[in-house]
């Protein structure tokens, strides 16, 4: 989006699984394997592609609004920016749409 100048904030619940995956995997390979995953840090992924990244965790979990806040500060300054929330296991919702 740097590249396109495009400053959009995009929020990545990180449970370090691709569940929607795995959701639809294990019933019928009988398997998660290649879907149980270590926490990314995608908001460093973020900065090295030029955009602003932050990262939202148990340290900082009660300042999600100036985190927030932040980032549409970047947004509005032209920078896209990504927030990298880490948030536990889940099971993924039967029968929602996978995106």
């Amino acid at each position: 989006f740097v590249r396109h100048k495009v400053p959009i904030i995009a929020i990545v619940g990180n449970d370090a699984s691709w569940s929607q995956i795995r959701r639809e995997q294990e019933p019928m390979f009988g398997t998660s394997v290649g879907c149980m995953l270590s926490h990314a840090d995608y908001d460093k992924v973020a900065a090295g592609f030029g955009g602003v990244g932050f990262k939202i965790d148990r340290s900082n979990g009660s300042k999600v609004k100036e985190v927030l806040e932040e980032a549409l500060a970047s947004s509005r300054q032209g920078q896209p920016a990504l927030v990298n929330v880490m948030i536990g296991k889940s099971n993924f919702r039967e029968g929602s749409i996978s995106v």
